[in-house]
């Protein structure tokens, strides 16, 4: 650790000089190359600038216990040093995360999948929530989401519907979301007021750019047709819904939300590229670290990762055994503690193994 940490620093001294040089601003994408690059190495410039402060004043209170002769002086220093090596371990454990190599995948906007699964026009309403939650976080964010493709219900739910998230870290944040979510509550259409369980499959999928993922025009089969709404009635009268189905892989994709066919078949070629991507980033994960899973979970989407519980305003997040009794502020998009607490959990593991999902 303490290598790399003279590296990056020499690193961002580096830059700093470089950024001085007028040359560089001629030079578009390598100025922001250079910038992203400064000022994700000024945060770890200033927090070893900050732990070498105070280790000045843990060893100023140390001096002034041993020195010092009245005993109430001594006991405010004592006291102060206590403070000061408190402030330290923490400043010492954000360094250490900080210095841990990035997965390259999580500066990269996503592609969401939220599907209805078992408990029928609940978990369909329950998918709706879901939706809204994360659109709220993302918002406080400034991210930007686009929906691409919905199956809506009769009551306002939705059996499935997939939309794009873009911004700055969103996989990072987001990345964990996959898997099973089960909620308990009385649904809206329970009129003995009896507890259900329901529950919703999220996918989260890091957006490929065209020139990482090259599909084949032969690879494809394009079908047009219709698109439907809920009940079955007809959206417009156009053929304007698109399914795509690549063939080496069997995965079919569908989108009907646009009017235009041009502009469903571009979202779809999105959505498969994303799903394809995901596919062989998961099959040389498996392949680097075969008996390994990560203690917040594998990213199987048929893996139960969490229970919000309505009537005791609770959530619980399996991997991590995290509860919170605050689910009424984390549906209205307050889910940053949950995100929070499985990245420190992800960076904790490298920390005891040496090994994140990048580079196990």
């Amino acid at each position: 650790m303490n290598e790399r940490l003279d590296s990056m620093l020499q690193r961002h001294t580096e830059l700093g000089a470089l950024i001085e040089d007028p040359d560089l601003v001629k030079d578009h994408n390598r100025y922001r190359d250079v910038m992203k690059e400064y000022s994700q190495l000024s945060e770890i410039a200033a927090a070893h600038g900050k732990m070498e402060k105070l280790s000045v004043e843990i060893e100023q209170a140390k001096s002034l216990i041993t020195e010092e002769k009245d005993p109430a002086m001594k006991e405010l220093a004592r006291e102060e040093l206590k403070n000061l090596e408190k402030v330290y371990r923490e400043f010492d454990d954000r360094l250490k995360f900080m210095l841990i190599p990035r997965d390259p995948l999580d500066e990269k906007n996503i592609i969401m999948e939220i599907r209805a699964g078992t408990g029928g026009e609940e978990a369909a309403l329950f998918a709706a929530d879901l939706y809204r939650m994360y659109s709220k976080f993302s918002e406080t964010l400034g991210w930007k989401f686009e929906i691409m493709n919905t199956s809506e219900t009769g009551l306002g739910g939705y059996k499935e519907i997939v939309f794009s998230v873009s911004g700055k870290n969103v996989y990072e944040n987001l990345r964990y979301e996959s898997g099973v979510h089960r909620v308990q509550r009385v649904p809206a259409t329970e009129a003995s007021g009896r507890i259900h369980t329901s529950a919703v499959t999220v996918a989260v999928l890091p957006e490929a750019d065209e020139t990482e993922i090259i599909i084949r025009p032969d690879d494809l089969r394009i079908d047009v047709m219709r698109a439907g709404g809920p009940g079955g009635q007809c959206v417009n009268t156009t053929d304007s819904a698109v399914r795509i189905t690549h063939l080496p892989t069997g995965i079919t994709v569908h989108c009907q939300d646009e009017k235009s066919q041009i502009k469903n078949k571009a979202k779809a070629m999105r959505i498969l590229r994303a799903r394809i991507y995901e596919m062989e980033e998961a099959k040389a994960a498996s392949e680097r670290a075969e008996a390994r899973k990560s203690q917040v979970g594998t990213g199987d989407r048929s893996e139960r990762i969490r229970t919000y519980n309505f009537p005791e305003n609770r959530v619980t997040d399996h991997r991590i055994g995290l509860v919170l009794y605050k689910l009424d502020r984390i549906m209205e998009g307050e889910v940053e503690e949950i995100f929070d607490a499985l990245k420190f959990s992800a960076r904790e593991e490298f920390l005891h193994t040496g090994k994140n999902e990048a580079s196990a």
